[in-house]
């Protein structure tokens, strides 16, 4: 009997998998990717002692396979993040965009609400709740919070613990790791931990971009989208922004990555600045 390490990954077994993870998270894999998802689920076949992936896929289909295609789907998606990735989108928020919704803020007088859609293991929620807190502390009158969700329940446990390896932890400002990072001693040496005042604001929660309905707050102010269309065809990435647009307030403001743009997608939103766009008032 061959071990999942040896036994290979048949085109019919790749074909199961690869549809089903389209149907749970419009994450679509072609052809190229069929070395990847042996790879990567490999490990997870020795876990379950199962002997191949014909076994797996049988498994998947069984009516007591429905939580692991949360752990298959988890195993597939991508995680690749840092401190203040596309830094451009944080200066463009101090700079333009947060004193204009600090006025509304306070005109309404209700609390700010931002959203990363798909926070990973934490780095750009930490990155934007950093940029917040440095903007309002001389603005202690407007409140916010953040909600980070991701389908991912490995990398949402991560963002929960906000703990980071000390040689990743990069920040515009030196002074912003003592004042917001608390720094690893005994078996934590060389790693920070977000500070408990930071993580507070935030409240990390799992989310399928493409579920029925959001158990995150409507009205959002902004909400961070990134690097995630380009997993999605374009039906999905439709259907993506019509769910994002309609979770922002009249004059939110939604970020996706600096490689993606809403170009040829249905959409009600205007262009504020490269992959930056604001629904209308």
């Amino acid at each position: 009997m061959l071990f999942p390490s040896e036994a290979p990954l048949t085109t019919q077994a790749y074909d199961f998998l690869a549809n089903l993870v389209y149907e749970r998270s419009r994450i679509r894999l072609g052809p190229d990717r069929q070395t990847l998802v042996a790879g990567r689920l490999r490990q997870r076949l020795q876990a379950l002692r199962i002997d191949d992936y014909d076994d797996y896929c049988a498994l998947l289909k069984s009516p007591q396979g429905a939580d692991e295609v949360d752990a298959l789907i988890d195993l597939i998606s991508t995680n690749h993040t840092h401190f203040f990735r596309e830094s451009s989108h944080f200066d463009l928020l101090t700079r333009q965009l947060l004193p204009r919704l600090a006025e509304k803020s306070i005109a309404e007088m209700r609390p700010l609400r931002f959203w990363c859609a798909a926070c990973s293991s934490g780095e750009e929620v930490y990155s934007l709740a950093i940029v917040l807190a440095e903007f309002f502390r001389l603005r202690p009158a407007v409140q916010w919070h953040i909600e980070a969700s991701d389908i991912s329940q490995r990398m949402l446990e991560r963002c929960q613990q906000a703990i980071y390896d000390a040689d990743k932890v990069s920040v515009p400002q030196p002074e912003w790791l003592e004042r917001y990072f608390l720094r690893g001693i005994g078996d934590r040496d060389g790693y920070f931990r977000v500070k408990n005042e930071l993580r507070r604001q935030v409240t990390v929660r799992y989310v399928n971009l493409f579920q029925d309905v959001y158990p995150v707050p409507r009205g959002l102010d902004v909400i961070f989208c990134r690097n995630v269309m380009i997993y999605f065809d374009v039906p999905s990435r439709n259907t993506l922004i019509e769910h994002l647009s309609d979770q922002l307030a009249p004059g939110g403001f939604l970020f996706v990555g600096h490689s993606e743009s809403l170009i040829g997608l249905r959409h009600g939103l205007r262009t504020i600045a490269p992959s930056v766009y604001q629904r209308p008032e």
